[in-house]
């Protein structure tokens, strides 16, 4: 692990929700992922980047202020996170076995559990900077999965975009037991996560990790994910459909509810067809997008 730093955002209690799930799609550092504790919502950052998030926190704070937002900016600070050992047994109090989908179950280290039937057991531990599962823009990639896999969808190749802790690329590899997969990241982190996570799960040789850029990829499959922010799904519309092959799924997360159709309509308006956009269960603010070639 770096050298890590939280930025916390004090918040009114009944704007919390709304404010967490701002920061995780306005502010480019908070993507992976964000805590709510109490009345604060955090996110960490390396300590060398900590002044440039903190900066770019005050700023879109001061904006949503301006809105009417229970927010100060004065408000927002940077502090040391915890030790990662510390930082460690504070999740075992409440991170536990989580059933994501009706296949698909998160199991930490420190728990034991015993598959039943066709269950799919993904060994992850939290991570400071990327997803456990537990977020519903993760679970409903999950879910998007679990239907595929129900109608007899069988990909042997997938692109995993923006991959953090790999969670999405195991999750497939293992239902799939005949697939690969190429899980890619502009984080060096997120590489090197989703390649101790696949090896912790036992799929290490048939999930690539790659810095690689998407533009820079020729080979076309026939299941795409990409669970990362608007703007990003935005300006990688062209490259995303483009890599798709022919009768090919893409499954796009990430999204803020009101965001999810305008970015399913420019997909469509690219060369796509719409399957649905799917609303979380568990978090309504939150929704995905389908479509097919």
């Amino acid at each position: 692990m770096g050298d890590w730093v939280e930025v916390v955002i004090p918040v009114g209690a009944a704007d919390v929700d709304d404010i967490a799930a701002l920061i995780a799609s306005e502010i480019p550092a908070a993507a992976a992922g964000t805590e709510q504790r109490g009345d604060e919502v955090v996110f960490w950052v390396d300590r060398a980047d900590s002044a440039a998030a903190f900066e770019a926190t005050r700023d879109a704070v001061t904006r949503w202020h301006a809105l009417g937002a229970a927010v100060d900016p004065m408000k927002v600070r940077l502090s040391d996170a915890l030790p990662e050992a510390e930082w460690r047994d504070a999740w075992k109090k409440y991170f536990k076995v989580s059933k994501l989908t009706r296949q698909f179950v998160v199991v930490p280290s420190w728990e034991r559990y015993v598959a039943h039937d066709s269950e799919v057991v993904i060994d992850l531990d939290p991570g400071m900077a990327f997803g456990t599962g537990t977020h519903a823009s993760t679970r409903l990639v999950l879910e998007e999965l679990q239907d595929l896999a129900d109608r007899d969808v069988s990909p042997g190749r997938i692109l995993d975009v923006g991959c953090g802790s790999g969670i999405l690329s195991i999750a497939a590899v293992k239902r799939w037991p005949e697939a690969t997969c190429l899980a890619i990241d502009n984080d060096q982190l997120a590489v090197d996560a989703t390649l101790d996570n696949a090896s912790v799960n036992r799929v290490a040789d048939r999930i690539e990790p790659s810095l690689i850029p998407l533009g820079e990829l020729t080979e076309t499959f026939p299941l795409i994910l990409a669970n990362i922010q608007a703007h990003v799904l935005r300006a990688l519309r062209e490259g995303l459909t483009a890599r798709l092959g022919a009768g090919g799924t893409i499954i796009l997360s990430g999204l803020l509810t009101p965001q999810a159709q305008p970015i399913a309509d420019e997909f469509v308006a690219g060369g796509l067809r719409l399957v649905r956009v799917r609303a979380s269960t568990d978090d309504p603010q939150w929704s995905s997008v389908t479509l097919v070639r």
